[in-house]
């Protein structure tokens, strides 16, 4: 399919529905589709006990926020699919308005240059922070975020105590 002509079809028309020689498909076969990398990025509550089992990507990168429920995970754990959680796969943009903080803070300026280069080397360090501990315990991606998150506060009460 050619890229171009889809991107005019869809200015024109306002979809990319009726697009010349593509097929259409329900939301249900969309998320059923044999694929590397399936990306949920609409709705919430869209991968469920269900239609887990039907899943047959290798990876799912959550861009929207909760699309799969907690049933859902756990099969799709058991399944060997492995979920990046949108806490994870949606954190550039808090990372990046926190790097605007820092910046108005020391009232200094980063290029966009720097501002990518900071932000692959948080998501990349936080993403493998999260698989490191998803192998330890062998639980899901999402339960190994939650893991790793409280285990941050611990450390923290523990060096500085209970603040203010």
């Amino acid at each position: 399919m050619e890229v171009a002509a889809l991107r005019k079809h869809k200015e024109r028309t306002g979809s990319v529905a009726g697009f010349p020689g593509a097929k259409s498909m329900s939301n249900e076969e969309l998320l059923e589709t044999e694929c590397t990398i399936l990306i949920p990025a609409a709705l919430e509550n869209q991968i469920t006990g269900k239609n887990a089992g039907k899943v047959k990507a290798k990876i799912m990168a959550e861009a929207a926020n909760g699309p799969t429920t907690p049933e859902a995970d756990d099969i799709l754990y058991r399944n060997k699919i492995l979920i990046i959680p949108d806490i994870l796969a949606n954190g550039g943009g808090v990372t990046v308005s926190y790097f605007e903080w820092l910046q108005n803070l020391r009232r200094d300026y980063w290029t966009e240059a720097e501002v990518n280069e900071r932000l692959d080397r948080n998501i990349t360090k936080a993403f493998l922070d999260v698989y490191d501990t998803h192998e330890k315990y062998s639980v899901n991606m999402r339960k190994a975020s939650t893991v790793l998150a409280v285990n941050r506060v611990v450390e923290a009460v523990k060096i500085r105590g209970l603040w203010p």
